[in-house]
């Protein structure tokens, strides 16, 4: 447990996941926007990476992080991954509605796609994502309802999230994959690209250079930490005590691995993570996908 509350007392928490560390971008802007608060994040970094899960694995990874954090005493769960949010996260919302404790369910894609209209100038965008979340057709959908003038191109990125999960430094070879990633954006003449996975944003400066310093990028931190605050206040969730807020780690790899490379993310101390055992590594049984 992190040793930063100076709350007299308890309280229900946030809850926040992603695949492994990259979530940890998004928890960063939860702590600025809304320092009141108390967060227990999980990071799912025994099954990393969820990019190329089918979407019934993405269902039952997201039903069991989720009751997990339940039995944490949350009283809002924020998909921090986009993979997630685009196989699961209506599948997830109905199963926590469906729970003891129904709670709110937030996932990054809506409010990104959002951001990323308003931001352009042009109305051509452009999507670095995993290819489970390109495959679901989520952002094409979110950006169409946002503005139906707005033109989407993806681009699926099987590489990148390794890149950044593992936080070793950056090498020329990373780069030659990311121009390759970026190539098609820039043919497409897009002025504004959404970084579709929360992974993606430890390589925003290579990014930005390989792009162009007139092209937006795009996070999920700051637009899912104002559906957040939306979130709260409807439902009279906000903490009432003034202060900082204890943030607290759970993870179902190598703690220690998850607590080093973390800090980069988060850039605050992580302190002590908690190991959680969810099931099977790899990909789940025949049986368990009929």
């Amino acid at each position: 447990m992190a040793p930063v509350s100076s709350a007299p007392q308890r309280i229900a928490p946030i809850g926040v996941f992603d695949s492994g560390v990259g979530g940890l971008t998004v928890l960063h802007e939860l702590l600025v926007a809304l320092p009141q608060e108390d967060f227990v994040y999980l990071g799912d970094s025994a099954r990393f990476p969820y990019g190329d899960r089918t979407a019934r694995e993405l269902q039952d990874f997201s039903r069991q992080i989720a009751d997990v954090l339940l039995a944490r005493g949350a009283k809002l769960i924020v998909v921090a991954c986009n993979s997630a949010t685009s196989g699961a996260l209506a599948d997830l919302q109905a199963h926590v509605a469906a729970s003891a404790h129904p709670v709110d369910v937030i996932g990054v894609v809506g409010p990104e796609s959002n951001l990323a209209v308003v931001t352009t100038r042009n109305g051509r965008v452009g999507l670095l994502a995993t290819p489970a979340t390109v495959a679901t057709g989520a952002y094409e959908r979110a950006v169409l309802t946002a503005d139906p003038l707005v033109r989407l191109a993806s681009v699926a990125c099987p590489e990148l999230a390794q890149i950044s999960q593992t936080g070793a430094p950056i090498t020329e070879r990373d780069v030659e994959i990311v121009r390759a990633y970026c190539a098609p954006l820039r043919e497409a003449g897009v002025d504004t690209v959404i970084l579709g996975c929360t992974h993606y944003p430890f390589v925003r400066a290579l990014l930005q250079r390989v792009l162009g310093p007139g092209i937006s990028l795009i996070t999920s931190g700051t637009a899912i930490a104002r559906r957040v605050e939306h979130a709260l206040a409807a439902r009279d969730l906000e903490t009432a005590h003034v202060g900082e807020g204890r943030y607290d780690f759970l993870c179902t790899g190598d703690a220690a691995a998850f607590a080093e490379v973390g800090t980069r993310f988060l850039q605050l101390p992580v302190g002590a993570v908690e190991h959680v055992d969810l099931g099977p590594v790899g990909p789940l049984p025949t049986e368990a996908l009929a």
